[in-house]
């Protein structure tokens, strides 16, 4: 019972996950990308300059569904039946959200300022900076957010050895190549293209690093009680200690492990450095799980 319900609950917020992502994705392309002449990369790259080539006679909405739905209907045939099922909804999602759009009667950036307030470099900042914030939600829980994923991992699926790892950067170089002779031969789209696509895997990036993020502190000491006192007290970190062997002194010493905030890295300083016969490390942690902090 207790299995039945989780599987319930994991499903409902898989839902929720993946149309939030195609909400968040497809009024990106609504309001910044469509209308401004420059296209994303992948499979919805393609579907946008083919939108511009039929002089928009096709609605991008279907063209994208056309595009990418296919994919997700052999992923689900043939890879993961739940996967290609919510990347369906995800993309249905994403695809027409711009055309509700439409029907309130909401304005793009193009057209909801003045010709002098417009500018194309603000409309790809602001492209790559939200779809890429929707692409991280769909790959931190479902580990795919397009159809480029659907075309590796069918690849992969037919042929195991072949290295599938270049797939993406071939479909977006192959949608900048496209946009320079679609969009007149001119290196602004080009431009726009690149930029999108930079922006967006870099909030990629952030996004399955982690927004709980900490620094890690290795110490070493020979009093590890004095030191592991303050840190709690004054950090409200809990301080884990461990017995080792230092090889150039041939002495027993303990390593105390940290991790704090960043903005509490000053404070660690203040303290090592009140202790001078410790030596210390750090690194940067993407993400940290459970109770990181202490409660007092």
């Amino acid at each position: 019972m207790k299995k039945k319900k989780s599987d319930i609950k994991n499903l409902i917020l898989d839902i929720l996950c993946a149309t939030a992502a195609g909400i968040i994705v497809g009024s990106a392309y609504y309001f910044f990308q469509n209308s401004n002449g420059f296209a994303p990369g992948g499979v919805g790259g393609l579907a946008t300059i083919t939108h511009h080539l039929l002089a928009n006679r096709i609605s991008w909405s279907i063209l994208m569904v056309s595009f990418n739905l296919p994919i997700f209907i052999l992923v689900s045939a043939l890879i993961d039946k739940k996967l290609g099922v919510i990347l369906s909804l995800y993309m249905v999602v994403q695809s027409f959200i711009p055309r509700l759009y439409e029907l309130l009667g909401a304005k793009p950036y193009c057209l909801a300022n003045n010709h002098e307030d417009f500018n194309i470099v603000f409309a790809c900042i602001a492209t790559g900076v939200i779809s890429g914030f929707g692409f991280s939600l769909m790959l931190k829980r479902f580990g795919a957010s397009g159809g480029t994923y659907g075309i590796s991992a069918l690849i992969k699926k037919m042929k195991p050895e072949m290295n599938i790892a270049y797939v993406s950067f071939i479909m977006d170089t192959c949608v900048v190549f496209i946009a320079f002779f679609v969009y007149g031969m001119k290196v602004t789209p080009v431009i726009c293209t690149l930029l999108n696509l930079f922006i967006a895997n870099i909030i990629v990036d952030h996004g399955l690093s982690g927004i709980k993020n900490g620094y890690k502190f290795e110490i070493v000491t020979n009093d590890p009680e004095l030191l592991s006192k303050e840190l709690i007290n004054r950090l409200h970190h809990g301080v884990t200690s461990i017995q080792v062997h230092g090889m150039y002194s041939d002495t027993d010493k303990y390593m105390l492990v940290c991790i704090i905030n960043k903005r509490q890295i000053g404070e660690m300083m203040k303290i090592i450095k009140g202790h001078p016969d410790t030596f210390a490390s750090f690194e940067k942690v993407s993400e940290v799980f459970g109770n990181f902090k202490r409660h007092v």
